[in-house]
C-alpha cells in the first residue's frame, strides 16, 4: 500500500504502467476512492503510466480535520507529482478533481501536458448548498444524503442494475470529516477568472443526465478556455466511466491521439500563468 508522506498528511496512492509511458493522473469525485476508475482502466490504451490517489479524508489517505481549503487539496496534489516526479503529465480529473486539475495547472503549468476536465466546473452549486449538505452529513452522516446524491450520480437504468450498490457503499464508507473538509473546499472555490487563463490542450466530458454538473455547466467552464475540446456521453450520468466506460476510454483515447499524446513520455508541449452556480454535485 504506497503511501507518500506530504507535510504530515498521508496520501494514499497507487501508480501502474511501464517508466516511460505518458503520466495519466486520476482524480476522483468527492465521496470515491481511487477505486472508482477500476471500470475504466481496461479500457485505456496499453503503455501508459497510471497514477491513482485518494484525496485527504477519503480512503486509506489521512483525515485531518475539517474544514479543507480547495488550496490544500491542490497542494496536496502537487506535492505528490513532484514526490513521484510523474510531471508533465496528462490529468484527468473529475468532479472535485477537475477542480484540483483547474487549480494545479494554473499554479503548476509545468506539471502538465494535457488536461482532461471531466464532469465538473470552475464553480460548483453554492455555498450555501454545501454548508446545508455539511450539516447533515455532520448531523446524521452520509447515509442521510446518499439517495440524493446517487439519484444526481447515475441514470435510472443504472441504479437498477447489481453493479449500482458497490458506488452507494463507496459513498458511504467515506469518513464524513473527510467528506465534510472536502464539500468546503468546493464551497469556497471560484475559478472561472484563472481558468479562463490556460493555454494547453484541453478536452471537456459530459454526461448528458448528469445532476451534479449538467452538460451546460461543463460547457461553460470549457468554453473558457481558448481551443478546448468537448464530448457529452449519452446516456450517463456525473460517472460517465462507469456507465460508458468504453465510450469514455475512446474520447480520452482520440484527444490523447489527436495531440500526439499517445506515444510516450516528453518534454512539456506548452504552458501558462501562475494563479483559486449552477447545480450541485
Amino acid at each position: 500500500m504506497p503511501i507518500a508522506r506530504l507535510d504530515g498528511v498521508d496520501i494514499h496512492y497507487e501508480l501502474t504502467g511501464p517508466e516511460d509511458g505518458l503520466p495519466l493522473v486520476l482524480s476522483n469525485s468527492l465521496g470515491c476512492t481511487l477505486a472508482m476508475w477500476d471500470p475504466l482502466l481496461p479500457h485505456l490504451p496499453e503503455g501508459l503510466r497510471i497514477l491513482r490517489y485518494d484525496r485527504r479524508g477519503h480512503g486509506r489517505s489521512s483525515v485531518p480535520p475539517a474544514p479543507y481549503s480547495m488550496g490544500q487539496l491542490v497542494r496536496d496534489t502537487e506535492q505528490l507529482l513532484d514526490h513521484l516526479a510523474l510531471g508533465p503529465c496528462v490529468f484527468l480529473g473529475l468532479s472535485i478533481g477537475g477542480m484540483v486539475a483547474q487549480g494545479l495547472a494554473v499554479k503548476r503549468p509545468d506539471l502538465f501536458r494535457a488536461l482532461i476536465l471531466s464532469n465538473t466546473a470552475a464553480r460548483i452549486a453554492t455555498t450555501a448548498i454545501w454548508q446545508e449538505r455539511a450539516k447533515t452529513a455532520r448531523e446524521q452522516g452520509l447515509e442521510a444524503l446518499a439517495d440524493a446524491t446517487m439519484a444526481r450520480w447515475f441514470t435510472a437504468t443504472f441504479r437498477a442494475t447489481p453493479d449500482f450498490a458497490r458506488w452507494r457503499e463507496m459513498f458511504c464508507a467515506t469518513p464524513v470529516e473527510g467528506w465534510v473538509g472536502c464539500a468546503q473546499a468546493i464551497a469556497g472555490t471560484d475559478f472561472y477568472t484563472t481558468t479562463a487563463t490556460l493555454h494547453l490542450p484541453v478536452l471537456g466530458i459530459a454526461g448528458d443526465r448528469d445532476g451534479s454538473t449538467p452538460p451546460d455547466l461543463v460547457r461553460e467552464t470549457i468554453d473558457l478556455i481558448p481551443g478546448a475540446e468537448f464530448a457529452l456521453l449519452r446516456p450517463a450520468g456525473h460517472l460517465p466511466h462507469v456507465e460508458k466506460p468504453a465510450d469514455y476510454a475512446t474520447a480520452v483515447t482520440d484527444f490523447l491521439t489527436r495531440h500526439q499524446l499517445h506515444l510516450g513520455k516528453a518534454a512539456p508541449c506548452c504552458g501558462g500563468s501562475h494563479g483559486s452556480h449552477g447545480p450541485q454535485a
